[in-house]
């Protein structure tokens, strides 16, 4: 073969070798380019002699405004150009052998971006240094996510820390460990986990939307309690509890409990006050018939003995009869008022309407008598038993009675002669009584504030009837209301429900 045959091969050789250098410097640009991390190299100068697309678009220049660049660089921003500067010093002495930092980048329209920074030597194929390569990565997102976290947590746990509730996590029963405890479980149970939290979680079984009042001996304080079962950060299954101390409350509801009852007390003391003259009344006659028949009797003894006469048994049977049956009169009525006006914490138990009525009419018939007016009483059949406190219930609807009467006491004898108790069961839980009477009515200017505390249209009253008669029903979870007569008049009512009557009743 003659040495010009030579020629095309190797030239032909040149150019594959050409073009398969260009190819893979190709594939390494496109690579380099498609990397979302910045890339850059410096000689040991610090001079920049490559920077890719990635480095470009993160401080938001050319290749041509990089390349050749020495420190500073333009990129620098200026609060942190010393801690730049002392990187560069160190690593262009040999100080270190290779930088990872966490550095702040200036892009060219003067925002600050975050970026991670790792430097290290940069060796040819002798393993000779020629520079340093150097990756960056945009880290500014992350990290300001994680601030975020980090600043939500923070006041997260603020508030936790600054809440009157006591919170406190720890797993179930058997574990003795307390994950977490707030200040305010701290303040009142330290770092132990069984006075506090499990004392509270044992007596709180109820879900979250509900809460129970538990009082805890250890503390001698009444919480309010909520527990929840969590997953805690490690994945257990764990108890979340938050108490909240209630004492004060309790306190004040006690407290409020007991002047309740003075004011029912109070209460029905002013309508037996108001009842006085009627009573002694009503105590007079049989009073009097017993005087009557004894004197009667003794008058019979001592004329039959002066005549030499004996008397009859039957005589004396009939007198004695007579007597025995107006001292039971006047007893009923003592007994009737002593069992209304005595004092007696509140006792919820299973009774009969018609007992109820029967004993609010006994003495409200007092007052009725005196003034010409009858009540007459409507009781539907077959209806049950109620669940209530029979003295607070006979309080209220003797004081509708009176304040019907006190209503007709005015009216004209033919018009109001008559006043009406209905007892009826409009639904199948419902029991409805209703007071109706033939008076006035009530006037437009005073029917907002009729059931107002010391709101009163009497002279001699003190506004405490109707707003304690109210009271007693919604503590009954009952309701109680009035309505306008179209003959004239008004109607009160209040329902009762059948079943259970207010928790906050003793039961017998």
């Amino acid at each position: 073969m003659s040495r010009m045959s030579w020629i095309p091969s190797l030239q032909s050789r040149k150019a594959r070798t050409e073009e398969e250098l260009k190819r893979e410097i190709a594939f390494r640009r496109a690579m380099e380019n498609s990397m979302p991390t910045g890339m850059r190299v410096i000689d040991m100068e610090g001079r920049i002699e490559y920077v890719n697309s990635a480095f470009c678009r993160l401080v938001g220049m050319s290749q041509e405004e990089l390349l050749g660049q020495t420190p500073p660089y333009s990129y620098w921003p200026t609060e942190e150009m010393e801690q730049h500067k002392r990187n560069i010093r160190m690593l262009l002495r040999g100080d270190i052998a290779s930088l990872n930092s966490e550095v702040r980048v200036m892009h060219r329209d003067g925002r600050r971006l975050i970026c991670r920074m790792f430097t290290s030597p940069l060796t040819d194929s002798d393993g000779t240094q020629t520079g340093w390569m150097t990756s960056v990565t945009d880290i500014t997102e992350p990290t300001r996510i994680r601030e975020e976290l980090a600043k939500a947590q923070e006041r997260f746990i603020t508030v936790l820390q600054s809440l009157d509730a006591a919170v406190s996590v720890a797993p179930p029963e058997p574990s003795d460990e307390l994950l977490f405890a707030n200040e305010a479980y701290q303040k009142w149970f330290g770092q132990l986990l069984a006075p506090g939290h499990r004392v509270l979680a044992r007596t709180s079984r109820s879900p979250w939307a509900e809460s129970r009042e538990v009082f805890n001996p250890n503390v001698q304080r009444w919480f309010d309690v909520r527990l929840r079962s969590i997953q805690w950060v490690d994945g257990r299954i764990v108890q979340l509890l938050v108490a909240t101390d209630i004492t004060l409350r309790k306190l004040a509801e006690e407290n409020q409990r007991l002047q309740y009852q003075r004011l029912q007390q109070t209460s029905r003391l002013i309508n037996m006050g108001e009842m006085a003259s009627s009573l002694a009344h009503e105590l007079n006659q049989p009073l009097a018939a017993i005087s009557n028949y004894t004197m009667g009797a003794v008058a019979r003894l001592r004329s039959s003995q002066a005549g030499g006469v004996s008397l009859t048994t039957d005589d004396l049977i009939e007198m004695l009869t007579k007597t025995a049956a107006q001292a039971e009169r006047a007893g009923k009525v003592i007994q009737r008022i002593r069992g209304f006006v005595k004092r007696s914490d509140p006792v919820r138990k299973s009774v009969e309407v018609a007992d109820i009525v029967a004993e609010a009419v006994g003495l409200a018939e007092i007052d009725a008598r005196a003034l010409g007016i009858r009540v007459q009483v409507d009781l539907a059949e077959a209806l049950p038993a109620i669940h209530v406190d029979p003295i607070l219930i006979e309080q209220v609807l003797l004081n509708l009675i009176k304040n019907g009467l006190d209503a007709m006491k005015a009216m004209p004898q033919a018009e109001a002669n008559e006043l009406w108790v209905h007892v009826s069961q409009p639904q199948a839980q419902t029991i409805e009584v209703a007071v109706v009477d033939r008076g006035s009515g009530v006037a437009p200017e005073i029917r907002d504030r009729l059931f107002d505390s010391f709101y009163t249209t009497k002279q001699e009253g003190m506004g405490m009837g109707l707003n304690i008669c109210r009271s007693i029903i919604e503590s009954h979870q009952g309701r109680l209301w009035f309505d306008d007569n179209a003959e004239g008049g008004s109607t009160f009512r209040f329902t009762i429900p059948v079943g259970s009557g207010p928790r906050t009743l003793k039961e017998t």
